[in-house]
């Protein structure tokens, strides 16, 4: 009995296990991922994490996949779980970029004549895009960023101007730069004429001989020469008939001119060209060199000035100003202005001395230099003195100031005059030593105290700076804009007999008459700068 007993309670117990077993939940999973559906059966439950890394599932996730529902979610039996396979990549396309078609006046033109000087080139515009693709499906498509692979180039077509232009005599040789060539007036307005045809003419050195046959100016190298050379010396040596400019051999010039009273003899300073702004740096020295008109060959070579780097900012140059009687060679540094000594060469002591002006940019400010027609005097703009409480380097005032070549004598003739003053004194309307007739003429900032890039007014004056009357262009009208007191040494050019004054104003030739005021416009097509006159 016992035995039977012992039999039934094992069986119960092998029945209730049984029974047991048969009641655990089997979890049933689909997984659709990789473009197919597999159906999975859990003993136990767990995330959809733990589920993904079983090494049954063989699926391994990558970085920017996306997993429904999510990982840390609890499976529950009948869930379906999705992997959305995502990956980002880089799409480029490029696309061009139309020329546009320009037009500019050319006074070398015919009225009404045309002529392509540059051909258009259309460009080429890359953009790339972030492209996310979800299953092999692009989706969102981001703009990330634009590349000029080729900049498109202009067409740019001259047109000869069909304006009229009244008839304007002149006396001497009128010179001047319009478009990057030389041209020249003589004896009427109607008569300009082109000297060069290349458009190369870098505007650093532009001078005419005192009797207004011969032209010195520099042009820009070749592209292929720029890393030893900036520009080149050329003369025209008659510009009175035709003839082809003559090169010479001095290259990275900043400043040259003809000697006065020395027959075919130019003075210039060099530099060594350097890829940082402002593109040289200033050897400051000075040579003499005679030439042969007719070939450009040097035939003598002289040195006057060292080279140096004497002075604050002297990378930047030293500019220099013969007298007109060839005798004196005045110079000008940041913080001041002499004369050399013609012994020994030395600058020695300063005649006017100022407080430097900070760097603007990537140019150092020099006065201009003006040398009375009897060789005594310097007329010149100086920095003046701090006006609140900022650094002396850093005031905005700047005076007209005149000197002996002593310096026994100085005084400030004009104050807050601007930057771009640029004074000057004409030639001597009279020949009494005792009393001189003449004036002098300057720049006079619209606001003195913002004069950098601010409009300035044409003024002229009495020797002494008495008498002072603005001439051009007036109340009313938009003012003169300052051209090329950073590398020329004058804004503007008295005529030979002291009458009349040749400047730019807005882009084009103009000629005043300083007695009766009267002005005339000489150009029409806006390329016209660095006036110069002569005999």
């Amino acid at each position: 009995m016992f035995k039977v007993t012992l039999l039934l309670i094992c069986c119960m117990l092998c029945f209730s296990s049984c029974q047991q077993e048969e009641e655990v939940p089997q979890i049933r999973v689909s997984l659709i991922a990789d473009g197919r559906e597999r159906q999975f059966i859990l003993p136990v439950a767990t995330t959809v994490e733990e589920f993904l890394r079983d090494s049954k599932v063989d699926l391994q996730l990558g970085e920017l996949d996306q997993v429904n529902p999510p990982l840390f979610t609890q499976i529950s039996d009948g869930m379906r779980i999705t992997v959305a396979r995502i990956i980002e990549e880089t799409q480029c396309e490029q696309s061009e970029i139309p020329y546009k078609q320009t037009t500019a006046l050319n006074e070398g033109l015919q009225p009404g004549e045309q002529r392509v000087v540059q051909a258009g080139q259309n460009g080429t515009l890359e953009i790339c895009y972030r492209v996310t693709i979800i299953d092999g499906v692009s989706s969102d498509r981001i703009e990330t960023n634009q590349t000029i692979i080729k900049a498109a180039q202009d067409e740019i077509i001259y047109v000869g101007p069909t304006g009229e232009i009244e008839p304007v005599p002149i006396i001497g040789t009128l010179a001047y730069i319009n478009n990057g060539n030389a041209w020249i007036i003589r004896g009427s307005s109607t008569t300009k004429r082109p000297l060069t045809t290349d458009g190369d003419i870098d505007g650093r050195v532009f001078n005419l001989s005192a009797d207004g046959r011969q032209l010195l100016f520099t042009r820009k190298a070749n592209p292929v020469e720029s890393s030893t050379s900036f520009n080149q010396l050329w003369i025209i040596a008659d510009v009175t008939q035709p003839s082809n400019p003559i090169s010479l051999i001095p290259n990275n010039i900043l400043y040259a001119s003809w000697v006065p009273n020395q027959e075919n003899t130019i003075s210039y300073s060099t530099a060594e060209p350097r890829e940082a702004a402002p593109g040289w740096l200033a050897f400051n020295d000075l040579w003499q060199m005679r030439i042969d008109p007719e070939s450009g060959e040097s035939l003598s070579v002289t040195s006057i000035v060292e080279r140096s780097t004497r002075g604050l900012y002297s990378w930047w140059g030293t500019r220099f100003h013969w007298s007109p009687d060839g005798q004196r060679l005045a110079w000008a540094q940041a913080d001041s202005i002499g004369i050399v000594d013609p012994e020994t060469g030395d600058l020695g002591s300063p005649l006017l001395s100022y407080a430097v002006l900070r760097p603007v940019g990537d140019w150092s400010w020099r006065a201009t230099l003006s040398w009375s027609s009897d060789s005594a005097l310097l007329l010149t703009t100086i920095h003046g003195p701090a006006i609140g409480s900022e650094l002396p380097e850093s005031s905005p005032a700047f005076d007209v100031a005149a000197t002996d070549t002593t310096g026994s004598f100085s005084t400030q003739i004009i104050p807050n005059t601007g930057i771009w003053a640029a004074p000057q004194f004409s030639p001597l309307l009279s020949n009494n030593s005792e009393f001189p007739g003449g004036y002098l003429a300057f720049l006079l900032a619209r606001d003195p105290y913002n004069s950098i890039n601010g409009e300035y007014d044409l003024v002229v004056a009495d020797r002494d700076g008495s008498n002072a009357r603005l001439i051009f262009p007036g109340e009313g009208r938009l003012g003169l804009k300052a051209q090329q007191s950073i590398y020329q040494n004058q804004e503007f050019a008295w005529s030979p007999d002291g009458r009349q004054i040749a400047f730019i104003y807005q882009g084009n030739l103009w000629v005043i008459d300083v007695s009766s005021e009267i002005a005339h416009q000489l150009t029409l097509d806006g390329g016209a700068s660095t006036p110069v006159w002569s005999q």
